[in-house]
């Protein structure tokens, strides 16, 4: 074969014409050229553009797949006033009025935006709202439109959340999927996504939240839909309530793969706010069931939650201090006071349950024992705003819900107040975070949801900063040298979400890691290596390594670099980028592989400590911030985990 075809590509060539006198010279006009030899006399003539060809994703996109409008029954009842098409026109750049009456605009626009309303009772509030007799005639219904149109829609919003965790919300407010409002509510949710969907240029997601909360112990989801009107307006969101809908994720389950047996389309759902459901997100024991999780229940979720929302307002769910002791940067926007509505408090063995980090290394047992892992998910953040707004920028918060939009008050408010359980959370506690940031080839639906489904993302708490994380087994220092790390990248290593096997004899893993400062944002202290990994006797441990940081500091004995320091100035809410760097790369080797251990690697980046919103707050509305309150924030950026597999 080799000669043969050595003989066709001479042929060939001598076909095209004049002469090719060296060749004949040397050969003969049959001659015994090998391969060699004709690819050294015909080289493929070099491309003079280095990108021709290329076919990676190139920057990533940013959006929010977590944003309410008033569509939501709570967010309406908070006062968010906003649709689907104003929150697709915030995102898309354009300036808008709050509900709160206060213009609004990002920085930058966003790539894409899922508007996530919850799946239950949606189409209700806006008859509520309007006092609608069959809705008010119940009592506790008529009470709270009372309430929300008085000008206490805050606390009328939190009892109806409570009273919906509970089960208890009365009839007439109930509006099931087979009810002609909430049908209408959803086509005209399905058509603003189409209407502010331009491929290329924004990308506007079928999608919705679907809202499990029994006992007020959060099990969201946000269900998104890769496909267009054609196919997702040919169901209706999946609801908790029974007869038609269940609180249990099994049963969402189910509903996605009969959507796609119906339709051919394709639905992920991600998870989010584990720190909020008591322990049950991320279960060894099945909240519904008491049983251990099965092999059914492991394939299931392994399949249908590609990734996790690991940051937004309601807590910051990568890792906590009590599970990570000698993590000095776990404790970053935690909640950790108790479940999603304050109705119960948190006890110490839930937490385990709760986390990215723990869940990571659990699901290497559960994958030892079941032969899949159900955690086996890359990470993304998101807003989970409830004002139509995703303004998650520190100098440019917009919060959680519109009673917490801008103003002298919100420093120093209550957001969450439970008298039986002694739970109170202040408005300051709200973060402002976060974003998804997804490598994908194009703007469009198909191939930002392709990359969510292979995990090429990563999670931002709200900086746009650019990060790259690949895993090979011949990365080495020069690597780094480059101004291109996505090239070397792909042809040496697998991105991240992706996985390594089979480990070449004598070799360890090496990582090529890069990040570049949000340009208008701040500096970078460090990039480092998250690892877990399950060793012989069945136990998970965890380990975090600098791999890289701004010049000026060595490593102690402990391997550890030494803090980058703090320019934060919080009476006038500024800093100086005089520290950090504006980017960091470089190429880590594991220095404790060992082969035959299942282990699991992510990236985060530490940004310089810059102002906290509470600071931009303290400063704008000359308001005195409480004792305790956290007027700095070291942002960052999670990226989604590489897997080694022996």
């Amino acid at each position: 074969m080799k000669n043969t075809s050595a003989k066709f590509i001479l042929a060939s060539v001598l076909s095209l014409g004049p002469a090719l006198p060296a060749i004949a010279q040397e050969h003969g006009d049959t001659g015994t050229l090998d391969v060699a030899k004709a690819e050294k006399a015909f080289a493929r003539k070099p491309l003079y553009s280095p990108y021709a060809g290329r076919s990676f994703p190139t920057r990533p996109l940013f959006g929010d797949t977590h944003l309410h409008t008033g569509a939501s029954f709570d967010a309406g009842a908070f006062g968010a006033r906003l649709t689907p098409r104003d929150a697709y026109r915030f995102a898309r750049g354009e300036e808008i009025m709050a509900s709160s009456g206060q213009p609004a605009k990002l920085s930058r626009p966003l790539d894409f935006l899922v508007v996530a309303d919850h799946s239950d009772n949606m189409g209700m509030f806006p008859d509520l709202f309007a006092g609608k007799p069959d809705v008010i005639a119940d009592p506790q219904a008529k009470s709270w439109y009372e309430m929300i149109t008085s000008g206490q829609g805050a606390k009328a919003a939190l009892e109806i959340i409570f009273s919906f965790g509970k089960g208890t919300l009365p009839p007439s407010m109930i509006y099931g999927p087979d009810t002609r409002p909430y049908k209408n509510a959803w086509q005209d949710t399905i058509k603003a996504a189409e209407e502010y969907n331009e491929p290329g240029h924004f990308t506007a997601f079928i999608g919705y939240e679907w809202t499990s909360n029994t006992a007020g112990n959060n099990l969201h989801r946000n269900v998104i839909f890769r496909d267009n009107a054609d196919k997702a307006s040919q169901v209706v969101p999946y609801t908790t309530l029974k007869p038609l809908g269940s609180d249990n994720p099994r049963d969402l389950w189910k509903w996605m793969q009969a959507y796609e047996d119906k339709t051919g389309g394709n639905v992920l759902a991600i998870a989010h706010n584990g720190n909020l459901s008591n322990g049950r997100m991320f279960r060894m024991i099945e909240s519904f069931t008491g049983k251990p999780v099965d092999k059914d229940y492991v394939e299931q979720r392994s399949r249908w939650e590609r990734l996790y929302e690991t940051t937004q307002t309601k807590g910051t769910g990568e890792a906590h201090p009590a599970l990570s002791p000698n993590d000095e940067f776990a404790s970053f926007e935690i909640w950790d006071f108790g479940n999603l509505d304050a109705s119960e408090r948190k006890t110490p063995e839930m937490l385990e349950f709760e986390y990215a980090r723990s869940a990571l290394k659990n699901g290497l047992k559960l994958e030892a024992q079941l032969g899949t892992n159900p955690y086996k998910f890359g990470l993304v953040g998101s807003s989970d705003s409830h004002t139509g707004l995703a303004a998650m920028e520190e100098d440019n918060f917009f919060g959680k819900t519109t009673p917490q939009e801008p103003s002298p008050e919100r420093l120093t408010a209550t957001f969450v107040k439970d008298a039986k359980t002694n739970i109170t959370v202040m408005d300051w506690e709200v973060g402002a975070s976060g974003y998804a940031a997804v490598w994908a080839q194009e703007n469009t639906r198909e191939s930002i949801w392709d990359a969510m489904q292979r995990k090429e993302t990563y999670a931002t708490t709200g900086p746009r900063m650019l990060v790259r994380f690949f895993a090979g087994w011949d990365f080495d220092p020069a690597d780094a040298e480059g101004r291109n790390p996505g090239a070397i990248g792909y042809a040496k290593g697998v991105p991240m979400g992706g996985d390594l096997t089979k480990a070449p004899e004598g070799k360890a893993p090496t990582f090529l890691v890069a990040a570049l400062r949000d340009p208008i944002g701040a500096n970078l202290d460090r990039y480092q290596i998250v690892k877990g990994w399950l060793d012989g006797n069945g136990e998970t441990h965890e380990q975090v390594y600098d791999v890289a940081w701004s010049a000026g500091r060595k490593p102690g004995a402990d391997g550890k670099v030494p803090p980058v320091g703090d320019t934060v100035d919080v009476a006038n809410a500024t800093w100086t980028n005089t520290i950090g760097a504006p980017e960091l790369i470089a190429v880590w080797k594991d220095p404790k592989f060992d082969p035959n251990q299942k282990a699991f690697y992510y990236g985060r980046v530490l940004e310089i400590p810059t102002p906290r919103w509470t600071a931009y707050d303290g400063k704008r509305f000359g308001t005195k911030a409480l004792e305790g309150t956290r007027m700095t924030v070291t942002e960052r950026a999670y990226t989604s985990p590489i897997w080694y597999t022996p």
